[in-house]
Protein backbone atom coordinates (compact mmCIF):
# COMPACT_ATOMS: atom_id res chain seq x y z
CA UNK A 1 0.00 0.00 0.00
CA UNK A 2 1.54 3.22 -1.46
CA UNK A 3 0.84 5.30 1.56
CA UNK A 4 1.89 8.89 -0.13
CA UNK A 5 -0.54 8.39 -2.68
CA UNK A 6 -3.19 6.91 -1.31
CA UNK A 7 -3.63 9.42 1.64
CA UNK A 8 -3.44 12.66 -1.31
CA UNK A 9 -7.09 11.40 -2.46
CA UNK A 10 -9.65 12.92 0.00
CA UNK A 11 -11.96 9.77 -0.65
CA UNK A 12 -9.36 7.55 0.50
CA UNK A 13 -8.94 9.14 3.52
CA UNK A 14 -11.98 9.06 4.35
CA UNK A 15 -11.84 5.00 3.46
CA UNK A 16 -8.82 5.00 5.67
CA UNK A 17 -10.46 6.16 8.57
CA UNK A 18 -13.43 3.95 8.26
CA UNK A 19 -11.42 1.02 8.38
CA UNK A 20 -9.78 2.21 11.76
CA UNK A 21 -12.99 3.10 13.61
CA UNK A 22 -14.05 -0.66 12.02
CA UNK A 23 -10.98 -2.25 13.68
CA UNK A 24 -12.10 0.06 16.77
CA UNK A 25 -14.99 -1.27 16.83
CA UNK A 26 -14.48 -4.96 16.42
CA UNK A 27 -12.00 -4.90 19.04
CA UNK A 28 -13.90 -2.84 21.45
CA UNK A 29 -17.19 -4.79 20.89
CA UNK A 30 -16.68 -8.35 19.58
CA UNK A 31 -17.39 -11.11 22.34
CA UNK A 32 -18.51 -8.10 24.66
CA UNK A 33 -21.47 -10.29 26.22
CA UNK A 34 -18.43 -12.18 27.69
CA UNK A 35 -15.49 -10.76 28.17
CA UNK A 36 -13.86 -9.43 30.49
CA UNK A 37 -15.70 -12.52 32.92
CA UNK A 38 -17.69 -11.14 35.61
CA UNK A 39 -18.51 -7.53 36.84
CA UNK A 40 -16.52 -5.51 39.32
CA UNK A 41 -18.36 -3.77 42.69
CA UNK A 42 -17.30 -0.30 41.38
CA UNK A 43 -18.78 -1.02 37.83
CA UNK A 44 -21.77 -2.43 39.60
CA UNK A 45 -22.62 0.98 41.88
CA UNK A 46 -22.30 3.21 38.91
CA UNK A 47 -25.39 1.23 36.94
CA UNK A 48 -27.41 0.43 40.73
CA UNK A 49 -26.86 4.21 41.55
CA UNK A 50 -28.39 5.32 38.11
CA UNK A 51 -31.11 2.62 37.97
CA UNK A 52 -32.29 3.85 40.93
CA UNK A 53 -32.16 7.48 39.44
CA UNK A 54 -34.20 6.67 36.30
CA UNK A 55 -36.57 4.59 38.59
CA UNK A 56 -36.88 7.42 41.18
CA UNK A 57 -36.66 10.44 39.35
CA UNK A 58 -33.70 11.70 41.84
CA UNK A 59 -30.97 12.11 39.54
CA UNK A 60 -28.02 13.50 41.40
CA UNK A 61 -24.88 15.17 39.88
CA UNK A 62 -22.91 13.64 42.28
CA UNK A 63 -23.46 10.34 43.74
CA UNK A 64 -21.07 10.26 47.22
CA UNK A 65 -21.15 6.76 47.95
CA UNK A 66 -18.07 4.76 47.65
CA UNK A 67 -15.95 8.07 47.87
CA UNK A 68 -18.14 9.58 45.48
CA UNK A 69 -18.47 9.69 41.63
CA UNK A 70 -19.27 11.94 39.34
CA UNK A 71 -23.43 11.46 38.11
CA UNK A 72 -22.87 11.98 34.35
CA UNK A 73 -21.59 7.30 34.11
CA UNK A 74 -24.50 6.35 36.22
CA UNK A 75 -27.33 8.83 34.82
CA UNK A 76 -26.54 6.97 31.11
CA UNK A 77 -25.49 3.62 31.74
CA UNK A 78 -28.79 3.80 34.23
CA UNK A 79 -30.83 4.27 31.19
CA UNK A 80 -29.31 1.53 28.97
CA UNK A 81 -29.38 -0.66 31.77
CA UNK A 82 -33.17 0.08 32.21
CA UNK A 83 -33.95 -0.96 28.14
CA UNK A 84 -31.32 -3.65 28.09
CA UNK A 85 -31.47 -5.59 31.10
CA UNK A 86 -28.86 -6.33 33.79
CA UNK A 87 -25.98 -7.83 32.40
CA UNK A 88 -22.51 -6.64 32.57
CA UNK A 89 -22.57 -6.04 28.94
CA UNK A 90 -24.47 -3.10 28.83
CA UNK A 91 -22.75 -0.52 30.70
CA UNK A 92 -19.49 -1.75 29.24
CA UNK A 93 -21.39 -1.30 25.58
CA UNK A 94 -21.44 2.09 26.58
CA UNK A 95 -17.80 2.26 27.66
CA UNK A 96 -17.08 1.25 24.25
CA UNK A 97 -18.98 3.40 22.33
CA UNK A 98 -16.85 6.46 24.42
CA UNK A 99 -14.03 4.56 23.23
CA UNK A 100 -14.62 4.48 19.53
CA UNK A 101 -15.30 8.20 19.87
CA UNK A 102 -12.22 9.00 21.10
CA UNK A 103 -10.39 7.49 18.32
CA UNK A 104 -12.62 9.42 15.51
CA UNK A 105 -11.96 12.24 17.94
CA UNK A 106 -7.74 11.69 17.57
CA UNK A 107 -8.24 11.46 14.22
CA UNK A 108 -9.51 15.26 13.91
CA UNK A 109 -7.99 16.68 16.74
CA UNK A 110 -4.18 15.60 15.90
CA UNK A 111 -5.03 17.35 11.86
CA UNK A 112 -6.41 20.39 13.33
CA UNK A 113 -2.99 20.46 16.16
CA UNK A 114 -0.07 19.79 13.39
CA UNK A 115 -2.49 21.55 10.66
CA UNK A 116 0.15 21.33 7.84
CA UNK A 117 0.31 19.27 4.79
CA UNK A 118 1.26 15.89 6.52
CA UNK A 119 -1.16 15.90 9.60
CA UNK A 120 -3.69 13.73 7.79
CA UNK A 121 -1.37 10.77 7.76
CA UNK A 122 -0.14 11.56 11.17
CA UNK A 123 -4.09 12.01 11.99
CA UNK A 124 -4.53 8.67 10.37
CA UNK A 125 -1.71 6.71 11.69
CA UNK A 126 -2.16 7.81 15.91
CA UNK A 127 -5.93 7.35 15.48
CA UNK A 128 -5.38 3.76 14.35
CA UNK A 129 -2.51 3.49 17.40
CA UNK A 130 -5.16 4.22 19.35
CA UNK A 131 -7.76 1.95 18.14
CA UNK A 132 -5.14 -1.27 18.31
CA UNK A 133 -4.03 -0.56 21.75
CA UNK A 134 -4.27 -2.88 24.22
CA UNK A 135 -4.51 -0.10 27.13
CA UNK A 136 -7.03 1.83 25.30
CA UNK A 137 -9.52 -1.09 24.07
CA UNK A 138 -9.31 -2.54 27.48
CA UNK A 139 -10.77 0.67 29.12
CA UNK A 140 -12.92 0.92 26.54
CA UNK A 141 -14.67 -2.84 27.61
CA UNK A 142 -15.01 -1.57 31.56
CA UNK A 143 -17.51 0.03 33.16
CA UNK A 144 -16.06 2.80 34.50
CA UNK A 145 -16.71 6.53 33.87
CA UNK A 146 -13.26 6.99 33.51
CA UNK A 147 -13.17 6.10 29.66
CA UNK A 148 -15.69 9.17 29.24
CA UNK A 149 -12.26 11.49 29.99
CA UNK A 150 -10.26 11.36 27.33
CA UNK A 151 -13.12 11.38 24.85
CA UNK A 152 -14.14 14.79 26.31
CA UNK A 153 -11.03 15.94 26.33
CA UNK A 154 -10.14 15.28 22.44
CA UNK A 155 -13.07 16.58 21.60
CA UNK A 156 -13.31 19.44 23.41
CA UNK A 157 -9.61 20.59 22.37
CA UNK A 158 -10.46 19.96 18.99
CA UNK A 159 -13.02 22.47 18.61
CA UNK A 160 -11.41 25.05 20.54
CA UNK A 161 -8.39 24.65 18.10
CA UNK A 162 -10.77 24.48 15.16
CA UNK A 163 -11.96 27.98 16.57
CA UNK A 164 -8.34 29.42 17.12
CA UNK A 165 -7.35 28.46 13.64
CA UNK A 166 -10.23 30.05 12.36
CA UNK A 167 -10.02 33.62 13.74
CA UNK A 168 -8.99 35.12 10.51
CA UNK A 169 -12.12 34.43 8.85
CA UNK A 170 -14.60 37.14 8.11
CA UNK A 171 -17.47 34.76 9.00
CA UNK A 172 -17.00 34.57 12.33
CA UNK A 173 -16.42 30.80 11.52
CA UNK A 174 -14.76 30.59 15.32
CA UNK A 175 -17.83 31.03 17.07
CA UNK A 176 -19.60 27.96 16.34
CA UNK A 177 -16.68 25.60 17.65
CA UNK A 178 -16.33 27.99 20.73
CA UNK A 179 -19.47 27.16 22.10
CA UNK A 180 -19.29 23.25 20.93
CA UNK A 181 -16.00 23.03 22.57
CA UNK A 182 -17.10 24.77 25.61
CA UNK A 183 -20.01 22.30 26.23
CA UNK A 184 -17.95 18.82 25.37
CA UNK A 185 -14.86 20.45 27.32
CA UNK A 186 -17.47 21.03 30.33
CA UNK A 187 -19.12 17.89 30.33
CA UNK A 188 -15.74 15.89 30.70
CA UNK A 189 -15.76 17.67 34.78
CA UNK A 190 -18.61 15.10 34.96
CA UNK A 191 -16.04 12.10 33.70
CA UNK A 192 -13.33 11.74 36.33
CA UNK A 193 -11.68 13.44 38.68
CA UNK A 194 -7.54 13.46 37.05
CA UNK A 195 -9.77 16.01 34.56
CA UNK A 196 -9.86 18.86 36.79
CA UNK A 197 -6.00 19.32 36.40
CA UNK A 198 -7.34 19.94 32.20
CA UNK A 199 -7.85 23.86 32.89
CA UNK A 200 -4.10 24.19 33.01
CA UNK A 201 -3.93 22.66 29.35
CA UNK A 202 -6.67 24.95 28.19
CA UNK A 203 -4.41 27.96 29.28
CA UNK A 204 -1.47 26.95 27.86
CA UNK A 205 -3.68 26.38 24.38
CA UNK A 206 -4.84 29.92 24.78
CA UNK A 207 -1.88 31.73 26.01
CA UNK A 208 0.20 29.94 22.37
CA UNK A 209 -2.33 31.41 20.22
CA UNK A 210 -2.41 35.30 21.79
CA UNK A 211 1.67 34.88 21.49
CA UNK A 212 1.60 33.39 17.78
CA UNK A 213 -0.97 35.87 17.05
CA UNK A 214 1.21 38.39 18.93
CA UNK A 215 4.60 38.07 16.87
CA UNK A 216 2.19 38.00 13.64
CA UNK A 217 0.75 41.61 14.57
CA UNK A 218 4.36 42.90 14.88
CA UNK A 219 5.17 41.85 11.69
CA UNK A 220 1.28 42.52 10.24
CA UNK A 221 -0.19 45.79 12.09
CA UNK A 222 -3.38 44.62 10.79
CA UNK A 223 -2.76 41.38 12.31
CA UNK A 224 -4.42 42.93 15.60
CA UNK A 225 -7.81 42.19 15.59
CA UNK A 226 -7.44 39.00 15.61
CA UNK A 227 -6.29 39.00 19.16
CA UNK A 228 -9.68 40.46 20.16
CA UNK A 229 -11.09 37.08 17.95
CA UNK A 230 -8.70 34.74 20.17
CA UNK A 231 -10.48 36.58 23.43
CA UNK A 232 -14.05 36.04 22.38
CA UNK A 233 -13.05 32.36 21.34
CA UNK A 234 -11.63 31.82 24.85
CA UNK A 235 -14.65 34.13 26.36
CA UNK A 236 -16.98 31.78 24.52
CA UNK A 237 -15.30 28.51 25.19
CA UNK A 238 -14.49 29.20 28.96
CA UNK A 239 -17.56 30.35 29.50
CA UNK A 240 -19.84 27.88 28.35
CA UNK A 241 -17.87 25.37 29.74
CA UNK A 242 -18.44 26.77 33.13
CA UNK A 243 -21.96 26.88 32.47
CA UNK A 244 -21.95 23.49 31.77
CA UNK A 245 -19.67 23.13 35.13
CA UNK A 246 -21.95 25.02 37.47
CA UNK A 247 -24.36 22.26 38.81
CA UNK A 248 -21.31 20.09 39.88
CA UNK A 249 -19.29 23.28 41.02
CA UNK A 250 -22.39 24.11 43.38
CA UNK A 251 -22.58 20.85 44.80
CA UNK A 252 -18.53 21.12 45.91
CA UNK A 253 -18.88 24.53 46.75
CA UNK A 254 -22.03 22.67 49.36
CA UNK A 255 -19.95 19.31 49.76
CA UNK A 256 -16.63 20.49 49.79
CA UNK A 257 -15.32 16.77 51.13
CA UNK A 258 -16.39 15.33 48.59
CA UNK A 259 -14.26 17.48 46.10
CA UNK A 260 -11.02 15.23 46.86
CA UNK A 261 -12.98 12.06 48.02
CA UNK A 262 -10.20 9.50 48.81
CA UNK A 263 -7.29 11.37 47.10
CA UNK A 264 -6.97 12.85 50.55
CA UNK A 265 -6.72 9.32 51.50
CA UNK A 266 -3.85 7.88 48.61
CA UNK A 267 -1.86 11.20 48.26
CA UNK A 268 1.34 11.22 48.59
CA UNK A 269 1.66 14.74 50.21
CA UNK A 270 0.76 12.10 53.42
CA UNK A 271 4.00 10.87 52.98
CA UNK A 272 7.00 11.07 55.36
CA UNK A 273 9.13 10.43 52.41
CA UNK A 274 7.64 13.02 50.21
CA UNK A 275 10.56 13.65 47.58
CA UNK A 276 11.66 10.38 47.49
CA UNK A 277 7.98 8.65 47.00
CA UNK A 278 7.39 11.83 44.39
CA UNK A 279 10.43 10.77 42.76
CA UNK A 280 10.02 7.17 42.46
CA UNK A 281 6.43 7.98 41.58
CA UNK A 282 7.23 9.85 37.94
CA UNK A 283 10.00 6.90 37.22
CA UNK A 284 7.35 4.46 37.39
CA UNK A 285 4.83 6.63 35.36
CA UNK A 286 7.34 7.19 33.19
CA UNK A 287 8.54 3.65 32.77
CA UNK A 288 4.82 2.38 32.13
CA UNK A 289 4.75 2.67 28.66
CA UNK A 290 8.13 1.05 27.67
CA UNK A 291 9.24 -1.09 30.99
CA UNK A 292 6.74 -1.76 33.04
CA UNK A 293 3.16 -1.21 33.12
CA UNK A 294 0.08 -1.17 35.65
CA UNK A 295 0.21 -4.89 37.93
CA UNK A 296 -3.65 -4.73 38.40
CA UNK A 297 -5.33 -7.38 35.72
CA UNK A 298 -8.48 -5.28 36.10
CA UNK A 299 -5.87 -2.48 34.05
CA UNK A 300 -3.84 -4.68 32.35
CA UNK A 301 -1.91 -7.34 32.01
CA UNK A 302 0.23 -7.29 35.02
CA UNK A 303 3.30 -5.84 34.28
CA UNK A 304 3.54 -5.56 31.06
CA UNK A 305 4.40 -2.36 29.01
CA UNK A 306 1.08 -0.09 28.18
CA UNK A 307 2.58 0.21 24.88
CA UNK A 308 3.28 -2.54 22.55
CA UNK A 309 7.17 -2.70 22.23
CA UNK A 310 7.37 -1.30 18.13
CA UNK A 311 4.57 1.33 19.47
CA UNK A 312 6.96 2.24 22.28
CA UNK A 313 10.25 2.71 20.42
CA UNK A 314 7.50 5.19 17.66
CA UNK A 315 6.46 6.70 21.30
CA UNK A 316 10.12 7.56 22.16
CA UNK A 317 10.76 8.87 19.03
CA UNK A 318 8.07 11.32 19.02
CA UNK A 319 9.66 12.46 22.22
CA UNK A 320 12.96 12.59 20.76
CA UNK A 321 12.07 14.76 18.05
CA UNK A 322 10.25 17.34 20.05
CA UNK A 323 13.43 17.47 22.66
CA UNK A 324 15.84 17.99 19.78
CA UNK A 325 13.91 20.74 18.26
CA UNK A 326 13.66 22.26 21.58
CA UNK A 327 16.99 22.08 22.69
CA UNK A 328 18.62 22.25 19.64
CA UNK A 329 16.59 24.01 17.05
CA UNK A 330 17.18 21.54 14.26
CA UNK A 331 15.17 21.56 11.59
CA UNK A 332 14.49 19.00 8.06
CA UNK A 333 12.40 18.75 5.15
CA UNK A 334 9.38 16.99 7.05
CA UNK A 335 9.82 18.62 10.86
CA UNK A 336 9.69 22.17 10.54
CA UNK A 337 9.40 25.04 13.29
CA UNK A 338 5.22 24.71 12.64
CA UNK A 339 5.56 21.38 15.18
CA UNK A 340 6.70 23.58 18.63
CA UNK A 341 3.37 24.59 18.92
CA UNK A 342 2.35 21.23 18.46
CA UNK A 343 5.00 19.69 20.44
CA UNK A 344 4.85 22.46 23.44
CA UNK A 345 0.95 21.46 23.80
CA UNK A 346 1.42 17.38 23.75
CA UNK A 347 4.06 17.70 26.13
CA UNK A 348 2.05 19.62 28.34
CA UNK A 349 -0.62 17.57 27.87
CA UNK A 350 1.28 14.51 28.81
CA UNK A 351 2.71 16.23 31.86
CA UNK A 352 -0.81 17.92 33.61
CA UNK A 353 -2.13 14.11 32.75
CA UNK A 354 0.37 12.49 34.93
CA UNK A 355 0.09 14.87 38.06
CA UNK A 356 -2.58 12.75 39.26
CA UNK A 357 -0.92 9.83 38.91
CA UNK A 358 2.53 10.57 40.10
CA UNK A 359 0.82 12.80 42.84
CA UNK A 360 -1.19 9.50 44.38
CA UNK A 361 0.40 6.80 46.29
CA UNK A 362 -1.37 3.72 45.63
CA UNK A 363 -0.69 0.91 42.75
CA UNK A 364 2.07 3.15 40.87
CA UNK A 365 1.90 2.70 38.10
CA UNK A 366 -1.74 2.91 37.36
CA UNK A 367 -2.96 2.75 33.82
CA UNK A 368 -6.78 4.24 34.61
CA UNK A 369 -5.78 7.43 36.00
CA UNK A 370 -3.37 7.48 33.43
CA UNK A 371 -5.72 7.49 30.80
CA UNK A 372 -5.92 10.81 30.11
CA UNK A 373 -2.60 10.66 28.81
CA UNK A 374 -3.05 8.16 26.21
CA UNK A 375 -4.04 10.88 23.12
CA UNK A 376 -0.88 12.41 23.36
CA UNK A 377 0.58 9.63 23.96
CA UNK A 378 -0.32 8.32 20.41
CA UNK A 379 -0.27 11.03 18.60
CA UNK A 380 3.69 11.35 19.28
CA UNK A 381 3.53 7.99 18.55
CA UNK A 382 2.23 8.85 15.17
CA UNK A 383 4.70 11.93 14.49
CA UNK A 384 7.49 8.94 14.97
CA UNK A 385 5.60 6.78 12.92
CA UNK A 386 5.46 9.11 9.99
CA UNK A 387 9.40 10.41 10.56
CA UNK A 388 11.03 7.00 10.57
CA UNK A 389 8.96 6.01 6.88
CA UNK A 390 9.74 9.46 6.03
CA UNK A 391 13.24 8.68 6.87
CA UNK A 392 13.22 5.26 5.27
CA UNK A 393 11.61 6.64 2.03
CA UNK A 394 14.15 9.17 1.94
CA UNK A 395 17.38 6.57 2.26
CA UNK A 396 15.80 4.97 -0.76
CA UNK A 397 15.60 7.89 -2.78
CA UNK A 398 19.19 9.50 -2.15
CA UNK A 399 20.58 5.78 -2.86
CA UNK A 400 19.04 6.11 -6.65
CA UNK A 401 21.20 8.34 -9.04
CA UNK A 402 18.01 8.37 -11.32
CA UNK A 403 14.79 9.17 -9.65
CA UNK A 404 12.75 6.59 -11.45
CA UNK A 405 15.16 3.96 -10.92
CA UNK A 406 13.71 0.67 -10.87
CA UNK A 407 15.64 -0.61 -8.11
CA UNK A 408 14.46 2.16 -5.75
CA UNK A 409 11.15 1.19 -6.66
CA UNK A 410 11.20 -1.91 -5.85
CA UNK A 411 12.98 -1.00 -2.31
CA UNK A 412 9.71 1.31 -2.12
CA UNK A 413 7.21 -0.54 -2.91
CA UNK A 414 9.06 -3.48 -0.19
CA UNK A 415 9.33 -0.68 2.53
CA UNK A 416 5.34 0.08 1.76
CA UNK A 417 4.61 -4.05 1.73
CA UNK A 418 6.74 -4.18 5.35
CA UNK A 419 4.42 -0.79 6.59
CA UNK A 420 0.94 -2.93 5.74
CA UNK A 421 2.48 -5.86 7.64
CA UNK A 422 3.53 -4.33 10.33
CA UNK A 423 0.48 -2.67 10.21
CA UNK A 424 -1.61 -5.34 10.21
CA UNK A 425 0.67 -7.16 13.29
CA UNK A 426 -0.99 -4.27 15.18
CA UNK A 427 -4.20 -5.84 14.97
CA UNK A 428 -2.93 -9.08 15.28
CA UNK A 429 -1.55 -8.30 18.06
CA UNK A 430 -3.97 -6.53 19.98
CA UNK A 431 -6.59 -9.08 19.31
CA UNK A 432 -4.58 -11.80 20.84
CA UNK A 433 -3.16 -9.92 23.88
CA UNK A 434 -6.37 -8.73 24.36
CA UNK A 435 -9.03 -11.84 24.14
CA UNK A 436 -6.04 -14.78 24.38
CA UNK A 437 -3.11 -13.85 26.63
CA UNK A 438 -5.53 -11.71 29.12
CA UNK A 439 -8.63 -12.82 28.64
CA UNK A 440 -8.28 -16.39 29.18
CA UNK A 441 -5.67 -15.45 32.39
CA UNK A 442 -7.77 -17.38 35.49
CA UNK A 443 -6.73 -13.91 36.95
CA UNK A 444 -9.07 -11.74 35.12
CA UNK A 445 -11.67 -13.74 36.24
CA UNK A 446 -10.84 -13.11 40.03
CA UNK A 447 -9.96 -9.57 39.47
CA UNK A 448 -13.56 -8.50 37.98
CA UNK A 449 -15.45 -11.11 40.48
CA UNK A 450 -16.76 -13.19 38.15
CA UNK A 451 -17.68 -15.73 41.12
CA UNK A 452 -19.98 -13.02 42.36
CA UNK A 453 -22.25 -12.86 38.85
CA UNK A 454 -22.29 -16.37 39.31
CA UNK A 455 -23.81 -16.05 42.59
CA UNK A 456 -26.79 -13.34 41.42
CA UNK A 457 -27.69 -15.58 38.52
CA UNK A 458 -28.17 -18.56 40.96
CA UNK A 459 -30.53 -16.40 42.80
CA UNK A 460 -32.27 -15.09 40.13
CA UNK A 461 -33.21 -18.84 38.96
CA UNK A 462 -34.41 -19.64 42.34
CA UNK A 463 -38.25 -19.59 43.01
CA UNK A 464 -39.33 -15.68 44.36
CA UNK A 465 -41.11 -17.14 47.26
CA UNK A 466 -37.63 -18.67 48.31
CA UNK A 467 -36.28 -16.99 50.69
CA UNK A 468 -32.82 -16.24 50.00
CA UNK A 469 -29.89 -13.96 51.90
CA UNK A 470 -26.65 -13.25 50.62
CA UNK A 471 -23.62 -13.09 53.92
CA UNK A 472 -21.34 -10.90 52.76
CA UNK A 473 -18.02 -11.57 54.39
CA UNK A 474 -16.23 -9.37 51.68
CA UNK A 475 -14.97 -6.29 53.21
CA UNK A 476 -15.33 -3.19 51.71
CA UNK A 477 -16.87 0.66 52.24
CA UNK A 478 -19.86 0.88 53.31
CA UNK A 479 -23.13 0.93 51.13
CA UNK A 480 -26.05 1.89 53.03
CA UNK A 481 -24.88 -1.01 55.59
CA UNK A 482 -23.60 -3.45 53.57
CA UNK A 483 -19.76 -3.55 52.21
CA UNK A 484 -19.16 -2.43 48.35
CA UNK A 485 -18.43 -6.21 47.22
CA UNK A 486 -22.52 -7.06 47.49
CA UNK A 487 -23.29 -4.12 44.51
CA UNK A 488 -22.26 -7.08 42.11
CA UNK A 489 -25.14 -9.18 43.43
CA UNK A 490 -27.31 -6.09 43.97
CA UNK A 491 -26.83 -5.51 39.81
CA UNK A 492 -27.67 -9.03 38.59
CA UNK A 493 -30.36 -9.33 40.38
CA UNK A 494 -31.66 -5.74 40.94
CA UNK A 495 -31.62 -5.54 44.39
CA UNK A 496 -29.95 -2.59 45.61
CA UNK A 497 -33.28 -0.59 46.85
CA UNK A 498 -34.45 -2.45 49.49
CA UNK A 499 -37.97 -2.55 48.37
CA UNK A 500 -36.54 -4.30 45.02
CA UNK A 501 -34.54 -6.93 47.82
CA UNK A 502 -38.35 -7.72 49.62
CA UNK A 503 -40.37 -7.89 45.95
CA UNK A 504 -37.51 -10.66 45.12
CA UNK A 505 -37.27 -12.17 48.30
CA UNK A 506 -33.58 -11.27 48.47
CA UNK A 507 -31.63 -10.06 51.36
CA UNK A 508 -28.16 -9.11 52.78
CA UNK A 509 -26.85 -9.86 55.88
CA UNK A 510 -22.93 -9.06 57.75
CA UNK A 511 -21.76 -12.08 59.13
CA UNK A 512 -22.96 -11.30 62.46
CA UNK A 513 -26.25 -11.27 61.62
CA UNK A 514 -26.17 -15.43 60.34
CA UNK A 515 -28.06 -16.28 63.14
CA UNK A 516 -31.53 -14.25 62.12
CA UNK A 517 -31.69 -16.31 59.19
CA UNK A 518 -34.88 -18.36 59.26
CA UNK A 519 -34.83 -21.73 58.84
CA UNK A 520 -35.33 -22.86 55.01
CA UNK A 521 -33.77 -19.93 53.52
CA UNK A 522 -31.47 -20.41 50.73
CA UNK A 523 -28.12 -18.82 51.58
CA UNK A 524 -24.98 -17.31 49.38
CA UNK A 525 -21.81 -16.35 51.10
CA UNK A 526 -19.79 -13.24 49.26
CA UNK A 527 -16.44 -13.77 50.01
Amino acid sequence: MNIKSEIRNPKSEIWLLIVILIIAAFLRLYNITDLPAGLYPDEAIYANNGIEAWETGNFKVFYPENYGREGLWPNIIGFFVIKFGHEPWVPRSVAAVFGILTVLGLYFLTKELLANRLSRKIALLSAFLMATSFWHINFSRIGFRAIMAPMFLVWGIYFLLAALNRISDRNNGQIIPAILGGILYGLGFYSYIAYRATPLLIFIILLLYWLKVGREADAKPNAKPTRKKILLVAFLFSLIALIVFAPLGLYFLQNPQDFFGRTTQISIFNSPTLLKDLSINILKTAGMFNFSGDWNWRHNVAGAPLLFWPVGILFLIGIFLGLRMFFAGARNRIFREEYLQAYIVLFSWIVIAALPVVVSNEGIPHALRAILMAPAVFILAGIGGLWLYGSLKNTITRDSTITRDSIAKIKMKMLNIFVFIFLSLLVFEAYNTYFILWGQNPNVYGAFNADYVQIGRDLNNLPKELPKYVVVEATGVDVRGIPMPAQTVMFITDTFAPEKQKEKNIYYVLPNQKDKIPEGSYVAILR
